[in-house]
């Protein structure tokens, strides 16, 4: 049984950075990558980091029943969503690795059972997530510091307590040493990986 790795944790918690490491470890996984309506960033490839569509697209999906999941956000500069894309995964030939939210997580669990779905979720402690994404964002030549904020406070809610319990995620890597954090997730993969090999033998 083949199994979707989903990488989870709030706003620059380092899932991009561990994401991008565990690709190049684990070259057998695919990737999900995720569609967005927002416009791209400087530094970010198309197709690659997101595909990035039009909302007429996006709804378009919608109705040929192609999203999985989607979220949407209320941003000072319009609506931007986020969502998951069924067009591109074959778990019958393939095990995948993908970013997504916890709602993303939950949807993915809704659609391909949760023998399927395997959660990762990274934390890391709140000062030193603001600082680091402040300090990222500071580097751009019109840097959106009310989208920081924003995003952070909406993190807070998003990933509460309550609603980690209520997804049933206990298992947490904490980020406060990146190459710790990656050994300790690859070992997780790891195991799956074996499982789900020994599942089709």
């Amino acid at each position: 049984m083949n199994k979707i790795f989903c990488l989870m944790g709030k706003s620059s918690s380092g899932k991009d950075t561990i994401y991008q490491q565990i690709s190049k470890d684990f070259i057998d996984l695919k990737n999900i990558v995720l569609y967005t309506t927002r416009p791209i960033r400087k530094g970010e490839i198309d197709g690659i980091t997101y595909h990035y569509v039009t909302e007429n697209i996006y709804q378009d999906m919608v109705e040929k029943n192609l999203v999985i999941e989607a979220r949407s956000y209320q941003t000072i500069h319009g609506v931007w969503t986020y969502f998951t894309s069924s067009a591109n995964i074959d778990l019958e030939n393939n095990s995948y690795i993908t970013i997504n939210t916890l709602d993303g997580y939950q949807k993915l669990v809704q659609y391909f059972g949760k023998e399927c779905i395997v959660p990762i979720y990274i934390e890391l402690e709140s000062g030193e997530r603001l600082q680091r994404a402040l300090n990222r964002e500071l580097k751009n030549e019109n840097p959106k510091i009310l989208e920081i904020c924003r995003r952070f406070l909406t993190d807070q809610e998003d990933f509460c307590e309550e609603r980690l319990s209520l997804c049933k995620i206990q298992e947490r890597f904490y980020n406060d040493d990146l190459l710790e954090c990656v050994e300790k997730i690859e070992e997780k993969i790891r195991q799956e990986l074996y499982k789900s090999k020994q599942y089709h033998l």
